[in-house]
């Protein structure tokens, strides 16, 4: 974030604690888009985002008292967006995979499309659609400590600075954690690689880093 942002965001905030409603519509207006985003990485399902993002700025209005700017707003902001998804997925633990058919056309095709996961961690692949799928699915099955760090990393584009900030680790904790669900999905993928390609992956390929 710019130096500009992060000062207009100092502003806006110190309006929402006098009590200022407008500026905090601003600030929804800001982030919202980004919010549900997020939300729909970690929940695959339109209507649980959906109330991620009320749960998540009903939650930064009742407690923006607490924001003491020692990190971006942002930072603090995705670490109720990333708490508020994981309570929604405890909620519905007992359904555990929601179908992409279940999503309206638009919200299915945009998220399909949305931005492009790096693949820095399997280059040996070609994404088509159905990988997609099938990553998207190997993702949502990782333990919800490797998942936020992936999340938010390799698929929101965060850095290991703001990933740490968010999740309130220490930046080697991160790239620890980045770097064995790195792993955990390449093996995970390993079987459909095999069949996609019909070649057998070396065992001794050079590891992933975890500084990518």
């Amino acid at each position: 974030m710019s130096a500009s942002q992060a000062q207009i965001d100092r502003e806006l905030i110190k309006q929402v604690k006098k009590g200022s409603q407008e500026a905090f519509e601003e600030l929804v207006t800001k982030y919202e888009t980004k919010v549900l985003n997020l939300a729909m990485r970690y929940t695959r399902n339109q209507e649980d985002a959906e109330e991620v993002l009320q749960d998540v700025f009903s939650t930064i209005h009742r407690k923006i008292h607490l924001f003491q700017g020692k990190s971006a707003f942002s930072s603090w902001m995705y670490r109720i967006v990333v708490n508020a998804a994981f309570m929604k997925l405890r909620k519905r633990r007992q359904d555990k995979s929601i179908p992409m058919e279940d999503l309206s056309p638009t919200v299915r095709q945009q998220y399909l499309d949305g931005d492009p996961i790096q693949t820095n961690f399997t280059d040996e692949f070609t994404f088509t659609r159905e990988l997609r799928e099938i990553l998207r699915g190997a993702i949502e099955k990782l333990p919800e400590q490797y998942r936020s760090v992936f999340v938010l990393r390799d698929v929101n584009g965060l850095s290991n600075q703001e990933v740490a900030e968010v999740l309130e680790l220490s930046i080697p904790a991160v790239k620890s954690r980045l770097h064995r669900s790195r792993l955990m999905l390449r093996k995970k993928l390993k079987r459909y690689y095999t069949e996609f390609t019909g070649l057998i992956p070396c065992d001794d390929a050079k590891p992933i880093s975890a500084n990518a």
